[in-house]
């Protein structure tokens, strides 16, 4: 090969790893973003139903709003991990959901229904220059994740992903007669916040994997950022209970890492996992945290 063929080679190979390198940067820059305070706005309605039953009832549309803190809890080069916790009151903050991103991963817990999840590995071309986002239920359990491609154009930035999920809460504690969700998830960065959106499918799943659609459903949730000093008793309740939930995540990831299909008990004496994890003190130890997860995975 001639030095000037190979030479332009080698500069290709340079321009490419340095776009590559900006991009990801700019990815990393949109998913931080979503951490601070945020007076929340959350939106749901079904669409169009499914269903061929004429007694079919279906869900009322929900508006609610809140005041929200999302928490940087892990910033590495390929991981992120924010934390979102829910303002009631001064006194009374929730642990809401979590979400992690991970760039270029190749593990997948997939949601199958019920309490069960089915483990996958995808091979890394598919998954290049990628992130995964994986949501947890309030105790740290899976939710549901999916990978996609940070998209910035146009002056927009966001991600979209579908995939299954168990039902939300607002959901959950009303209805039985669905078991998926299949979640189109956009996250979009915009001016003062950013955008949760979703085109979501209400699944009726057999013990066969045949699929049956009640009915579909529109949510928009919107970020609205606010000052970080708003959220203060959020950063108090964090300061004082993260070691606990630290505990929570590293025993969860011991779990993970069996890589094999996952089943949990959907309550232990009468109560499902939250209960059991809400009711520790900031001073529990790992071993309590440990046991109390423990005897709800199958």
């Amino acid at each position: 090969m001639k030095k000037g063929i190979l030479s332009a080679i080698v500069l290709l190979l340079a321009l490419h790893t340095t776009a590559q390198d900006a991009k990801k940067k700019e990815d990393i820059k949109a998913i931080k973003s979503m951490c601070g305070c945020y007076e929340v706005k959350f939106n749901f309605a079904e669409t169009f139903i499914r269903s061929k039953d004429e007694n079919y009832v279906p869900s009322k549309p929900k508006y609610d709003w809140g005041l929200e803190w999302v928490e940087l809890v892990e910033d590495q080069p390929n991981k992120i991990v924010m934390q979102h916790l829910l303002i009631v009151s001064d006194t009374m903050i929730v642990k809401h959901w979590r979400q992690d991103w991970e760039f270029e991963n190749t593990r997948f817990y997939n949601f199958y229904k019920d309490t069960s999840w089915k483990y996958k590995t995808l091979p890394a071309a598919s998954v290049k220059g990628q992130w995964t986002q994986r949501v947890y239920q309030v105790d740290d359990s899976p939710r549901y994740e999916g990978s996609a491609t940070w998209v910035h154009v146009d002056g927009r930035h966001f991600w979209e992903n579908t995939t299954d999920a168990p039902l939300p809460r607002r959901e959950h504690t009303i209805r039985k007669d669905y078991n998926v969700l299949q979640r189109t998830n956009v996250h979009e960065i915009v001016k003062d916040g950013w955008i949760h959106d979703q085109d979501n499918v209400k699944i009726v799943r057999d013990d066969a994997g045949k699929d049956t659609v009640l009915a579909e459903e529109k949510g928009h949730d919107v970020y609205t950022k606010v000052a970080d000093s708003k959220c203060a008793a959020a950063q108090k309740y964090w300061a004082e209970n993260k070691a606990v939930w630290k505990n929570v995540r590293d025993k969860w990831a011991t779990v993970f890492a069996r890589n094999k299909d996952l089943d949990l008990l959907p309550t232990v004496n009468k109560q499902p996992l939250y209960m059991h994890l809400f009711e520790l003190k900031p001073t529990a130890t790992k071993a309590e945290s440990d046991k109390i997860i423990d005897s709800f995975v199958k």
